[in-house]
């Protein structure tokens, strides 16, 4: 469903600064698949997501989506296949506009948007009915303008609307860093539930380990822009974070000798 191919990134080329964010990434998830993917500050994951979801140009290496190659599509091009939830609350939903507002809109991702008249009672209803599933009690506040709920409330909010049209491909940046512990919690389990229901093929950034380990049926570790570390369901089940911890700090280890050699 999603397959990179000799993905690569380097930031600042032939500066003093110059970065190798991504190093030849190759990575095939099948449909439905739900992969966690983590890694040290630096690693390339967020660079990973912004060069799928086509915020970022790749160097080289081909981006395939549901068997459409997507690599040189500008953003907006890739919106109808692709959906991203970010870290920032306020990144996902525009805060001057009424919960309602801001569904009507997620509905048209992709599509070519015109005038036309505001939220009816039949689709109000539908929202209404969707919003009830998260337990939040939004089903009862669509006129509440999104600026005025909690960064959990928007982050709930932001990853029902992103399932909405059923992308292929769902990102999810971080989405529960800048939650409190019982608010990330509540956001990581509608994830997993969302998933579920709309059996997404979803692409995760976390720096919880023990998240990555308990959602989704595959792992990834990345170092230095390469995918060092890769975990089926079965694999991951019989591992804890303390075997992380030394799986990272062995691979590490041996790329700084394989630098030093070189």
């Amino acid at each position: 469903m999603l397959e990179l191919s000799g993905l690569s990134k380097t930031f600042f080329p032939g500066t003093a600064n110059e970065r190798r964010a991504l190093r030849s990434i190759s990575l095939r998830l099948a449909e439905g698949d739900f992969a966690t993917v983590i890694g040290s500050n630096g690693a390339g994951k967020s660079t990973l997501l912004n060069v799928i979801a086509g915020s970022l140009p790749t160097d080289s290496g081909t981006i395939t989506v549901d068997g459409a190659d997507v690599t040189k599509l500008p953003a907006y091009r890739r919106a109808s296949l692709l959906a991203r939830v970010f870290q920032d609350p306020q990144a996902g939903t525009a805060p001057h506009l009424t919960i309602e507002q801001n569904m009507a809109l997620a509905l048209t991702r992709g599509r070519r948007r015109g005038l036309g008249p505001g939220v009816g009672w039949t689709r109000r209803e539908d929202f209404r009915a969707q919003l009830e599933v998260l337990g939040l009690g939004l089903e009862d506040r669509l006129k509440t303008r999104v600026g005025m709920l909690s960064g959990g409330q928007r982050q709930a909010l932001s990853l029902l609307m992103a399932s909405f049209t059923r992308p292929r491909l769902l990102l999810l940046d971080e989405h529960t860093a800048a939650l409190d512990p019982a608010r990330a919690e509540l956001v990581t389990e509608l994830t997993r539930k969302v998933i579920a229901d709309s059996n997404l093929t979803a692409l995760m950034v976390t720096h919880n380990m023990a998240q990555a380990l308990r959602v989704g049926n595959r792992l990834l570790m990345m170092h230095e822009g390469e995918i060092i570390l890769e975990l089926d369901a079965g694999q991951k089940r019989r591992t804890t974070v303390a075997d992380l911890m030394d799986r990272f700090t062995s691979v590490k280890g041996q790329m700084a000798d394989r630098s030093l050699l070189s």
